[in-house]
């Protein structure tokens, strides 16, 4: 009788656990960025795809959930000035994760009809007030660093978890090698990270060395890039996706980590 208790009160206490897990709410991982990581509507038009695609055959989605937000043309600036951000930010909650990747698009014009992107280069608190052509609106532009800093403030202030991503390199040769953005907004997005208290993935050094691998551009071109230099087909976008959780892996302490499947399908 007395194994019986015992049996009855350890299935009890096991079917607890178990209600209670299928009750709590899954956190979710929102990625943002653009069209590298989302191509268009997300359904390879033109044979486009972007990394944030192929991303969750790495993760345990019955465990975590995951949005992506990332839009084409769209630089680090526009994300937010369009509300983007502050969709995200209405159902961000404690222990979700967020992982950015921008800066291909924040070279662009900082004010003309057609786009008006850009942001100002570095990371520092300089400021540009101008009348925006495009959006016929008043507009105060800040840096690259400013408007990363703004993500993660603004991510870390709900109690989730920010995750910075170096940007994809283009396929663009120098001295028998793929350019780095080093100097520039890599360089740039690492020193966010580490100022701010953020995890940083440097996703343009890791792709970069894949693709030196390939030899030369036209090899390259034809393997993982479509009609141009910046765009992906599915496999670059594969490769580029496997890059994130390689990065990511080298995080040790990130939480993320626990949802990384250990075998990945082929």
């Amino acid at each position: 009788m007395h194994t019986k208790s015992l049996v009855y009160a350890w299935l009890m206490l096991a079917a607890i656990l178990l209600f209670a897990a299928i009750q709590a709410p899954r956190p979710t991982l929102y990625l943002i960025g653009d069209s590298t990581v989302k191509n268009s509507s997300d359904k390879g038009e033109g044979g486009m795809w972007g990394w944030g695609h192929f991303i969750d055959a790495h993760f345990d989605t019955t465990r975590l959930k995951i949005e992506n937000h990332a839009i084409g043309g769209r630089s680090s600036r526009t994300f937010l000035t369009e509300g983007r951000w502050d969709r995200i930010l209405t159902k961000l909650k404690p222990g979700d994760f967020v992982m950015m990747q921008f800066g291909h698009n924040d070279s662009g014009a900082i004010n003309d009809t057609s786009r008006a992107r850009g942001s100002l280069k570095g990371i520092g608190d300089e400021t540009e007030t101008i009348d925006n052509m495009l959006t016929k609106k008043h507009e105060i532009v800040h840096t690259y660093g400013w408007y990363l800093r703004k993500y993660v403030a603004d991510a870390q202030a709900k109690g989730a978890i920010p995750l910075v991503v170096s940007l994809v390199p283009r396929n663009v040769w120098t001295a028998g090698k793929v350019v780095r953005a080093s100097d520039s907004y890599g360089k740039w997005a690492s020193e966010v990270a580490k100022k701010q208290g953020a995890y940083f993935l440097d996703l343009n050094e890791l792709v970069a060395k894949k693709y030196d691998a390939m030899g030369d551009s036209a090899k390259l071109q034809t393997t993982y890039f479509v009609k141009d230099h910046t765009h992906t087909n599915a496999a670059g976008a594969r490769v580029n996706a496997a890059a994130v959780i390689k990065a990511l892996q080298q995080q040790k302490n990130c939480p993320l980590n626990q949802y990384v499947v250990t075998k990945l399908p082929r």
